[in-house]
């Protein structure tokens, strides 16, 4: 008789009383509310187009603080100065912890060859940090999540078109992390500039073959392809930041004076950051992070792990040829430290004390 189990399409059954299995959602949402929830987003764009602003208006509080120099005599910040400022928020009993990664001075520098390599790079190793906690034989019950889930582009509003960097940033960042790209201070532009704009930015990222976020999903039912679609018609976001409340027929609202007029962020006529803060936090916020860990995370973890085995099981070792030059385990993760178990020995915490093929 084959090992092998067969599937067997389950058939229908009518219940003859009320069970209580229904339930489950209820049970699930208790101990999912008790643990919280971690959310978090990384924002990308040179000083001065409002970064902190928007992710303090975003989340209606003052969360982070601006990196922009605020006088002629202070030194530039560098993109290598990437910081992470980690908040616990909550809403109606519901706890979030909210991580922002700031990328202060990205694109500032006269030579800004190469300045995408410290932020992917952050973003890897969060992952690798999140594998070795995989693969170590205690590990955690939860593990705390610091792979980043969203990444907000700042494009500056030059009503022309791309920068050619930004071209070449976006390329590399799409391939590791949920990218949402923002036209950042679109007050500055008129509504058809605004346009303009947009539809060249998109023919753009059309032409050098970008995938942005939301991705299409074969799994998604019509509701949901027809929500992401209407996503992807308004990418990228044209947006306005603010975090001073001005008065507006008696009433105070989130917005921007001028000597032209007021500029109400949250009304849709103005600009679409309500649109950009509905998507991140109303209808995408656990999609984003389910996407980061099925498919950016995946794709890293299964190159990992093949060059591990490749590293333990080189090939032409059992014909006597030149073994393989692949990485060593301790390489191909970078800056981990020891786990304390051998890839030979890697489980499960159940199966900690058993020795098993190397991902054979």
């Amino acid at each position: 008789m084959s090992s092998t189990s067969l599937i067997v399409e389950p058939a229908a059954t009518s219940l003859e009383g009320y069970v209580g299995f229904d339930t489950i959602t209820q049970q699930i949402e208790k101990k999912l509310l008790k643990r919280g929830f971690h959310f978090n987003v990384m924002v990308v764009g040179q000083s001065g187009l409002g970064k902190s602003t928007l992710v303090n208006t975003i989340f209606a509080s003052h969360l982070i603080e601006s990196k922009a120099r605020l006088a002629s005599d202070e030194p530039p910040r560098q993109t290598t100065e990437i910081q992470t400022v980690s908040h616990l928020i909550e809403e109606n009993g519901v706890r979030l912890r909210l991580n922002i990664v700031d990328t202060p001075g990205y694109g500032d520098q006269v030579n800004n060859e190469n300045c995408w390599e410290p932020i992917i790079k952050y973003i890897k190793d969060q992952h690798s940090a999140y594998l070795r906690k995989e693969l170590t034989a205690t590990r955690d019950r939860y593990i705390q999540d610091s792979r980043v889930h969203c990444c907000l582009f700042f494009i500056t509003p030059t009503g022309h078109a791309l920068k050619p960097i930004d071209i070449v940033v976006l390329k590399k960042l799409s391939e590791v992390v949920n990218v949402v790209p923002v036209i950042a201070k679109s007050d500055s532009l008129t509504i058809e500039e605004r346009q303009a704009f947009k539809q060249r930015i998109k023919a753009e990222l059309i032409f050098h073959n970008i995938k942005l976020y939301p991705y299409e999903s074969d799994e998604d039912d019509e509701q949901e392809q027809a929500l992401n679609e209407s996503i992807r018609e308004l990418l990228p976001f044209a947006i306005v930041g603010s975090e001073r409340n001005v008065t507006i027929d008696g009433k105070p609202v989130r917005g921007r004076k001028n000597r032209y007029g007021v500029i109400n962020v949250e009304n849709e006529e103005h600009c679409e950051f309500i649109y950009l803060r509905n998507f991140l936090t109303r209808t995408h916020l656990q999609d984003l992070i389910e996407t980061t860990a099925q498919i950016h995370y995946e794709a890293f973890r299964a190159k990992q792990l093949l060059a591990i085995k490749e590293s333990t099981h080189p090939s032409g070792a059992s014909t006597g040829t030149q073994p393989s030059t692949a990485t060593s385990p301790q390489e191909t993760l970078p800056n981990s430290p020891a786990v304390g178990v051998s890839p030979t020995t890697i489980g499960s915490p159940a199966q900690s004390n058993k020795s098993v093929p190397a991902f054979g």
